[in-house]
């Protein structure tokens, strides 16, 4: 019996008889891509603006306004804030006064945070905010809040830089459990209603801290001790959370320029814009670069001709001369017609390039036997006035002349 020599030649192929061979597939995306290679990176970057666009529309915005609970830098009061929630307060931040007064009325035991760096509110505004809060702190207040909240609490001026720390040196449970803060760059103020003052500088009757006898008001002295920077120094971290965190609810109010009690106050340009601007104005931006770059590349470099104009030379230094004229510019003319007179005079006495003043005056000098000191006054003479300036150019010009003659 004899073997199949096809049978065999098949099995060791290890194809069967009616397959075809195994051919390479054209490479058709990347080819398509080589052809298409300008728009497909112009829809690559589409996409990735589109995400990042996106992205910084959805992500929690922050701001830069000092002690503001989304400021995570170092003079914002972010950290103090979520500690303050972790410990159970809800913390509301109020970015306007109706929205303050709005979360104060929601909540009939509240606290009030108050920051009014700038003295935006008014002695009507002050007064219906301590009606609806339980109890107000107040940070480096001014003189005008604390004047139209007549608590018994003033200024005393700052905390002297020999008292870097300062000691409780009262009967405040919040400030005995605090122990000792930082006073630099603080404020003092002082209680004349029979309060509590606090962390008061050696010899000093007023304090960093002060609180009214009932404690409806408290008053800080130092941004430092709620900021994000300063909150872990000294006994901050435990002041803050003892006097903002007394009872459940905290609105955190830092008013600005739209709280001005009056109806002329102007609107902000964010105000006034559109709202679609925000989202769609970056994307206005981008459209037009691509349309930049898409008309640019059409319409080709720049050509550079030279326009078909000779301006004659005796022209170009007429009208140099009537701009120095209009301009009223002595010494700028006079600079020129002394360096066109040295020029001239060195090229015709063969001094060379490098001669200076004293070899042309020198060398013309003994060419036309006058002293030399004469001839070196005349060609650095600064003449004081335009009529002077043209008396000296024709004495420079009759110059030359002799020179030429000799």
């Amino acid at each position: 019996m004899t073997a199949d020599p096809g049978a065999g030649t098949a099995a060791a192929s290890g194809a069967a008889p009616g397959d075809a061979p195994n051919a390479p597939l054209p490479a058709r995306p990347l080819g398509w891509l080589r052809r298409h290679r300008g728009p497909a990176v112009a829809a690559a970057v589409f996409a990735v603006a589109l995400a990042i666009t996106i992205f910084t529309q959805l992500a929690p915005q922050g701001d830069s306004v000092p002690l503001s609970v989304r400021n995570a830098g170092p003079e914002g009061g972010r950290a103090a804030s979520e500690i303050l929630g972790r410990h159970g307060v809800k913390v509301a931040s109020a970015d306007s006064f109706g929205a303050a007064l709005a979360a104060l009325q929601a909540s009939p035991d509240s606290t009030l945070l108050l920051y009014d760096r700038n003295g935006f509110l008014d002695a009507s505004q002050l007064e219906r905010l301590a009606v609806e809060a339980t109890r107000v702190v107040l940070v480096t207040p001014r003189l005008n809040t604390l004047r139209a909240l007549d608590a018994g609490i003033s200024q005393a001026g700052v905390v002297p830089q020999t008292s870097p720390t300062l000691e409780p040196g009262c009967w405040n449970n919040d400030a005995e459990t605090a122990g000792t803060v930082s006073g630099e760059s603080g404020f003092l103020y002082g209680d004349e209603g029979g309060g509590t003052v606090c962390y008061r500088p050696p010899g000093s009757e007023a304090g960093l801290l002060a609180s009214t006898e009932d404690g409806t008001l408290t008053v800080l002295g130092s941004t430092a001790l709620i900021s994000n920077a300063g909150l872990g120094e000294h006994g901050h971290s435990a002041l803050a959370l003892r006097t903002l965190g007394g009872s459940g609810d905290l609105v955190w109010y830092l008013p600005g320029l739209g709280d001005v009690n009056g109806a002329g106050s102007p609107q902000t340009l964010s105000e006034l814009a559109p709202g679609w601007v925000p989202f769609l104005g970056p994307w206005l931006v981008f459209v037009a670069v691509l349309a930049m770059v898409w008309r640019g590349r059409r319409f080709g470099p720049l050509v550079f001709e030279p326009l078909p104009v000779v301006v004659k030379a005796a022209e170009t230094a007429e009208g140099r001369a009537r701009l120095y004229h209009d301009s009223h510019a002595v010494d700028r003319a006079r600079e020129n017609l002394r360096a066109g007179t040295l020029v001239r005079l060195a090229k015709e006495l063969r001094l060379g390039p490098d001669a200076s003043a004293d070899d042309v005056a020198r060398a013309v000098a003994r060419l036309v036997n006058r002293p030399e000191d004469s001839l070196r006054e005349l060609i650095n003479e600064r003449p004081p006035n335009e009529a002077r300036l043209v008396r000296w150019s024709q004495e420079l010009d009759e110059l030359e002349n002799e020179v030429r003659t000799r």
